[in-house]
């Protein structure tokens, strides 16, 4: 069973049935100066978001409680190092504060995000990184490539301890740690057909499961259940998501069903299975973004007659809480995630907590302040001893002393600050109100912009399909496309042919990727 229930993309809502088209001027993540490329929020923190982006830096974000209610444009913290654009955001499993990066310079950086300090720098892929997933306990990274390979990583020294092709095709690939130590991966054949594999992390070159899909071109989005064992496939530009069981039986892994819609995605996320209602059976919550606009969100249930807790459903989940630090890591120590019941519902353990960060100090913040010793300027503004100034009559003062007429200047610089009988308070009121109508025009120009370029896409993409002007209607030369209907959780062979989107995604990890986060 699939219950489906849509919102606006970027709507800030407190239930998901207030839905809606959002305000012009509705609050907003938005201080990147280039297109937000991939976020993800943190496991330890739900109020903690991480952004990469084109502007070559990723930020951390804190949400407050009840959430925006004016546009954030203030990160926790900048973490400066790629050189090109940041690709790929991605937070250890449970450490807490570990952040991963990937960007277009190839590079894999690992940081402490409560220090802000890079702890580990991997230069190991020669193209550019298409995704990177963490093991169970974080002891290791799987990553694919431009180079068609896959390799396992040891994520504290950037060590390669195997490699091999994953998928021929040239288009890019995707793969997952599975809970038991396999690696699933998606990808495609030298035919272009869409391909997805099951393997050994101690025999890449050899998979146990290779089974060509379907001939559709969008890159395929592996989203991962690990209490139930369920794998969700969702193709970029696709308008299906299909499920399979991994299992220890052949053929290991098992096609189960598929979920459609007449409408094309764009890119889908996953809510963490303590985000789930329990009291519906509710096994997965997905929020899908059509390429409407429109954020569909799908929840599937795996219908009982029982009002009871199902324990086969439910087995104990991630919990928010982290199991070691980031000093405890990357001095070598491994740990397997906290997990949590269920049973009544989730209720959070840990407090509400502010991440704070804390900047080692460098050599830098050692300096003494630049004096007369030192070649600089002197650091007070006072005259020598014995030296003399000169009032505003003319007449000499002593230093120490000082005239009336010095006086009397003083007094006016201590008076309160009035201009045109406003007094600094009101000032100060007046320039709030002045930013807050700057922050609304701001987020209005944004949206225009957002607007204009899908536009321009929509236009050059019927341009693309062979689009004439005559007599000023615009008529499609183009073989126009079936259309699928909404089929509910129908029945379906995994090797059905169905829309694609272009491949090219730089939104990785299955996040979703808006243009402002």
């Amino acid at each position: 069973m699939v219950e489906k229930r849509h919102l606006r993309w970027g709507e800030e809502v407190t239930h998901e049935r207030d839905v809606g088209r959002i305000a012009a001027d509705h609050a907003l993540v938005g201080g990147h100066k280039g297109p937000v490329l991939d976020i993800a929020w943190c496991p330890h923190n739900d109020n903690v978001i991480a952004s990469g982006s084109e502007d070559c830096v990723v930020k951390v974000w804190q949400i407050p409680d009840g959430g925006l209610s004016r546009t954030l444009t203030d990160p926790v913290v900048d973490l400066v190092y790629h050189q090109r654009r940041v690709g790929l955001v991605l937070w250890h499993p449970s450490a807490l504060n570990v952040l991963l990066t990937a960007g277009s310079d190839n590079l894999i950086v690992i940081w402490n995000v409560g220090t802000g300090e890079v702890l580990v720098r991997m230069e190991c892929h020669p193209d550019t990184i298409y995704s990177a997933c963490w093991n169970w306990d974080g002891s290791q990274l799987v990553t694919t490539c431009k180079d068609k390979k896959i390799r396992i990583l040891n994520p504290r020294s950037g060590e390669i301890l195997n490699e091999a092709i994953a998928h021929e095709g040239s288009k890019a690939t995707r793969a997952i740690f599975l809970r038991h130590g396999l690696i699933f991966t998606t990808g495609f054949n030298r035919s272009s057909e869409r391909q997805y594999s099951l393997r050994a992390p101690d025999a890449l070159g050899d998979p146990i499961v290779m089974v060509d899909l379907d001939t559709s071109n969008g890159v395929m989005f592996p989203l991962y259940d690990p209490d139930t064992n369920l794998i969700y496939l969702c193709g970029k530009g696709d308008s299906v998501i299909r499920y399979f069981e991994v299992t220890p039986e052949q053929p290991f892994v098992h096609y189960i069903n598929q979920f459609q819609t007449p409408d094309s995605q764009r890119a889908v996320g996953m809510m963490p299975k303590r985000g789930c209602d329990v009291s519906t059976c509710e096994v997965a919550r997905f929020y899908r973004l059509n390429n409407s606009g429109l954020c569909q969100v799908i929840s599937m249930t795996v219908p009982r007659k029982s009002e009871l807790f199902q324990e086969d459903l439910y087995p104990d989940t991630l919990s928010d809480e982290a199991s070691i630090s980031a000093e405890d890591w990357i001095s070598g120590s491994d740990a397997d995630p906290q997990l949590v019941s269920l049973k009544g519902g989730y209720v959070s353990q840990a407090q509400s907590t502010t991440l704070t960060v804390t900047k080692k100090s460098n050599v830098l913040d050692k300096m003494p302040p630049r004096g007369p010793k030192s070649g600089g300027p002197p650091t007070s503004s006072s005259p020598p001893a014995g030296a003399t100034t000169t009032t505003s009559n003319g007449s000499p003062a002593a230093n120490g002393t000082s005239s009336p007429a010095s006086q009397a200047t003083s007094q006016q610089q201590a008076a309160p600050i009035v201009v045109n009988g406003a007094s600094e308070k009101e000032l100060t009121e007046l320039r709030t109100k002045f930013e807050d109508e700057f922050r609304k025009l701001k987020a209005i120009i944004v949206k225009h912009e957002n607007r204009i370029r899908s536009l321009e896409a929509t236009v050059k993409a019927m341009a693309d399909r062979g689009t004439t002007e005559t007599d000023g209607t615009l008529l499609n030369t183009s073989t126009p496309s079936p259309t699928i209907t909404a089929a509910g959780n129908q029945s379906a062979t995994p090797q059905d042919d169905h829309h694609g989107g272009d491949g090219s995604s730089h939104y990785t990890n299955s996040n979703l990727a808006p243009d402002e986060v």
